[in-house]
């Protein structure tokens, strides 16, 4: 019997331009993601592609995200997850919109720049994710994951005593710095409701204004968010509400010392469902 699922999950500790910038939680994070998926929500193996590293290209992520798309487009998908652990940054709006404005950006393994800003042939906007998500039909459910950030403003002096680093890289040089500094970003869930694309959810691990941390708990590094994120999941045996979900994790990051703060955007019904919603539930989303 065919699935009407699938995810893609991303984690990247290498960039291959920038050995300097690696992280070491990315990849456990992409793991860990989709065996979540597989215990709590019906995924099979084959239902979930993992890019990691050197795989995760942004034109391997991109023609992905593409292929679940248009297979949703078609009618044989009703429910997509898309998690990504990586850096991430910002660069200069081209679209118009707004002048005062910064786009966020996420770097796949081939990050690289163009002259003295970012190559956007290797960098993923939130404008392209957008673009592509506004094209699912309103009866599919797309679920994205974001263990990243977009500001360097965060960093606190205890993460420097522990092991911890922000997923944040900056634009790669002065002037791409100044096109941005002191501009604010809608981000991804922002820009769908602005289009009035209310049937997606959105989690991210920290606000617009902080930093996600790649963290070592216990013997091995992860997302701070993930990693207490798939704790909950597990310890509520997926019996409990997103809402509740984001308290308890937010909970755990507190008690960890983390100052970001996860966030959860979606409509009000969604937020009261059940954090992965089995079958019978998602057949009404």
């Amino acid at each position: 019997m065919a699935s009407n699922r699938k995810a893609l999950c991303v984690g990247i500790n290498q960039f291959k331009n920038y050995p300097g910038a690696a992280l070491q939680g990315c990849v456990n994070d992409a793991h860990d993601m989709s065996a979540i998926l597989q215990e709590f929500l019906g995924f099979t193996n084959n239902d979930i592609k993992v890019l990691t590293d050197a795989q995760a290209t942004k034109a391997a992520i991109m023609n992905n995200l593409k292929s679940m798309v248009q297979e949703a487009r078609s009618g044989k998908l009703s429910y997509l997850v898309f998690s990504l652990s990586s850096h991430g940054t910002q660069v200069p709006d081209t679209s118009g919109d707004e002048p005062d404005r910064a786009d966020e950006a996420f770097c796949p393994h081939d990050l690289a720049q163009a002259g003295n800003k970012w190559d956007r042939n290797h960098i993923i906007i939130d404008d392209e994710l957008h673009d592509l998500f506004i094209q699912l039909p309103q009866n599919v459910l797309l679920e994205v994951y974001l263990d990243t950030c977009h500001s360097g403003t965060g960093i606190r002096a205890i993460d420097m005593l522990l092991d911890r680093k922000p997923r944040y890289l900056p634009p790669p040089s002065i002037e791409a710095f100044e096109e941005v500094e002191g501009c604010t970003s809608r981000g991804l869930y922002r820009t769908m409701l602005d289009k009035g694309i209310t049937h997606h959810i959105l989690w991210a691990g920290c606000r617009a204004d902080q930093t996600s941390a790649d963290a070592r708990i216990g013997n091995s590094w992860h997302g701070a968010f993930t990693y207490y994120l798939c704790k909950q999941m597990r310890a509520a045996k997926n019996k409990i509400s997103r809402k509740d979900l984001l308290k308890k994790v937010r909970a755990d990051l507190k008690a960890g010392k983390y100052s970001q703060i996860p966030q959860l955007e979606c409509e009000a019904t969604k937020r009261s469902a059940r954090a992965m919603a089995p079958e019978a539930e998602m057949a009404g989303v």
